[in-house]
């Protein structure tokens, strides 16, 4: 390894007194205690940083960077200066790699790097809409600002896939839990019966007959079952992201779905809204912006239909006009966005649709859990009712015959 990349652990005091402390490249310890001086630091102890065995330290969110570009927009406008906000965010962080990744951050800023550049650098952490917007930000004198579009946006993003996952979570998880609740029933309770039944010597019922065979597999080959589905499981999901036909086919399956498809068609046209809004407001043009809505789309469908937008926007073509062309846009945003581009205020009336369709999934959220609680009641019920059944007519058969 070359010692130009070596990476060294450094700690030491600021000029305010206060104890900091990172991560810095160099050649050896005597040059970074030097850059360090430069910088105003006073090292204590200077270490090579060798490569972290696995921890099971909490890993990065996207909520804790979130986080960290509100509070640094919020002590931006308050007037701190920006390396005196990293030392201020980095001293309050509880995670370690957040920390680190902040300090880091610091570094390469007081070696010269603009903040866009630093970011550029952590591209897993900060997208390319992030950075643009920061870019934005400091070559308009209006960092802080942009910076707290950039925190909104995110916070919105954040909640809308909550509500997501919050719409999609429970109708899994009662499913799931119906899943084992069979199982138990058929590997344990069903044999139970299954020997009472032996000793009868009229013929069993044909469901019953089905059921008993159904419980015999499942004794004999549940692991199989378990195994097949965790295989699927995961095939599924490999599909989905390397192979974009059927990653297109399955997300347009999804957005024709009778329940769950007006819901991410929503939630779709909302973080599209969301994003242009943010970028067209942040002085980005909007060929420019296009691209980055179409980065954040989360839908293959959508994300092909913005594509198109932008192709035809940079043509010529309204924006209004395109998204009416694609099929995938409500009427209600198709005319606002109109509305937007004859009296110069797109942002805003964009802004005004993002509002308005997070707002509208939020109540399909709330509508949907409330109809599908008793709609899995029903199904539990069903099928618990009908191994019941199956187990107990024989039984009824037999006192009749009496």
């Amino acid at each position: 390894m070359d010692n130009a990349s070596t990476i060294y652990a450094w700690e030491g005091i600021n000029r305010n007194g206060r104890r900091v402390a990172g991560q810095i490249r160099g050649h050896n310890p005597a040059l970074i205690k030097a850059q360090l001086r430069q910088q105003g630091i006073s090292p204590d102890r200077v270490r090579k940083q060798y490569p972290a065995l696995p921890s099971l330290t909490r890993p990065i969110k996207t909520t804790d960077i979130t986080l960290f570009t509100r509070q640094l927009a919020t002590l931006l406008r308050a007037g701190v200066p920006l390396l005196q906000a990293f030392d201020i965010i980095s001293e309050g962080v509880d995670s370690r790699p957040l920390r680190e990744l902040v300090q880091g951050l610091k570094q390469e800023i007081a070696s010269g790097l603009a903040l866009a550049d630093a970011l550029r650098k952590h591209s897993r952490h900060f997208d390319e809409l992030y950075c643009n917007l920061v870019a934005a930000g400091e070559q308009s004198g209006a960092l802080e600002t942009l910076l707290e579009r950039v925190a909104i946006h995110r916070e919105k993003s954040e909640q809308l896939k909550a509500r997501i996952k919050k719409a999609m979570t429970y109708p899994i998880a009662v499913l799931l839990v119906a899943g084992i609740v069979t199982s138990i029933l058929l590997i344990h309770v069903v044999p139970q019966f299954q020997s009472l039944f032996d000793g009868v010597d009229s013929t069993l019922p044909e469901f019953t007959l089905h059921v008993i065979a159904l419980s015999a597999f499942m004794q004999k080959a549940w692991w199989v079952l378990g195994f097949g589905l965790g295989i699927g499981a995961m095939g599924l999901r490999q599909a989905y992201k390397t192979h974009p036909r059927f990653r297109h086919w399955l997300d347009a399956g999804l957005l024709k779905a009778p329940l769950a498809g007006k819901l991410l068609r929503h939630s779709c046209v909302a973080r599209f809204a969301r994003t242009l809004s943010t970028t067209f407001a942040a002085g980005v043009p909007l060929v420019q912006a296009l691209d980055s809505a179409a980065g954040a789309a989360g839908n293959a469908p959508f994300k092909q239909a913005i594509e198109h937008m932008r192709h035809d926007v940079s043509t010529g073509m309204p924006l209004n006009q395109s998204m009416a062309s694609s099929g995938l846009f409500p009427g209600m945003a198709i005319q606002m966005t109109a509305i937007g581009e004859e009296s110069g205020t797109l942002d805003r009336m964009l802004e005004k649709v993002a509002n308005h369709f997070e707002t509208d999934v939020d109540n399909q959220v709330d509508n949907l859990t409330s109809l599908m609680e008793p709609l899995i009641m029903v199904v539990l019920g069903g099928i618990v009712g009908a191994l019941v059944i199956a187990m107990y007519l024989p039984v009824f058969q037999l006192g009749s015959a009496l």
